[in-house]
């Protein structure tokens, strides 16, 4: 368990680096420079780094560690409470992003400029902790240390069903992330730890589970075992067009393209009162000539 204790004061310091950075760089820079750049990129940097060593004890922790795949779980939902906690609304995420951008939520080059950032972070973030396994801490380390240098695809099913997995999991993070976008901050960060946690359970098997451009590009695309092309296939183009369609499912229409909803129908904000119909307007009259009538009787006795 000493690996672990390691790994538990890896994840406090990055987030806690992260932190530091993100509260400072608030205070010096400017609004749009802060949330389009670097929010994204400290949050993909958090992100990235607490993923790789995460990924470090999923792959080795089992036989090299002596502990199970619950301790892993637990992990990842805590370090994804934690993130969504502490990236101050930060996107972290291209497809995320884009989502954004299609709803009419963000400008393009706002977008442009968000994803940028998001991809220099989780690079970065691959070189940092490559020179953390170097300094071989921990049993776990020296292992994934000799690892590193030929690294095995994260797709470990046909690509169809890499394809069709991704964009599942896409899909259904995308609506839940718009279900809860409005909520208050502690049932937010709680719907999406638990989503990404249930997703990771079910479908890190066959493709580690990553929906996340930008993470996939750092972690995956540079191992052997598959094309650049089924790279690009199963973890940038599936998952955004299932983004599309999350948005589609959601929304009715995609805002950027047409505003017309094609699935729900439109009902009117305020109710129609009632008596407005000829036949009330008519009853209208005849109740109101009888009370004048009535009221000049009474006058006239």
């Amino acid at each position: 368990m000493a690996g672990l204790n390691v790994s538990f004061g890896y994840f406090f310091a990055v987030v806690a680096f992260c932190e530091v950075i993100r509260r400072t760089s608030k205070k010096i820079l400017s609004l749009w420079i802060y949330s389009n750049i670097m929010a994204e990129f400290l949050a993909c940097l958090q992100l990235a780094s607490c993923w790789f060593e995460l990924r470090m004890l999923v792959v080795i922790g089992p036989w090299g560690g002596g502990f199970g795949m619950d301790v892993v779980i637990t992990l990842l939902f805590l370090l994804a409470s934690v993130h969504e906690a502490t990236c101050d609304r930060a996107e972290a995420n291209p497809l995320v992003t884009a989502q954004e951008f299609l709803r009419s939520n963000s400008p393009a080059v706002a977008s442009a400029v968000k994803i940028l950032a998001q991809f220099a972070g989780t690079q970065l973030a691959n070189t940092a902790v490559k020179r953390y396994w170097s300094w071989e801490l921990t049993d776990l380390h020296l292992i994934q240390n000799m690892m590193a240098s030929e690294c095995s695809s994260a797709i470990q099913t046909s690509i169809s069903q890499g394809a069709f997995v991704e964009a599942s999991c896409a899909c259904l993070f995308h609506l839940v992330l718009m279900k809860v976008e409005g909520a208050a901050l502690r049932y937010r960060i709680l719907s999406k730890a638990l989503t990404i946690t249930a997703l990771v359970h079910v479908a890190g098997p066959y493709t580690t589970a990553l929906f996340n451009p930008a993470l996939a590009f750092s972690a995956t695309f540079h191992c052997s075992g598959n094309t650049l092309s089924e790279y690009m296939l199963v973890y940038w183009l599936s998952p955004f067009i299932a983004t599309i369609l999350a948005i589609f499912l959601f929304n009715g229409n995609i805002p950027r393209l047409f505003c017309k909803n094609l699935l729900y129908t439109q009902r009117t904000r305020y109710k129609i009162p009632k008596g407005n119909s000829a036949r009330d307007q008519e009853e209208n009259k005849l109740v109101s000539s009888q009370g004048k009538e009535a009221l000049g009787r009474g006058a006239q006795r």
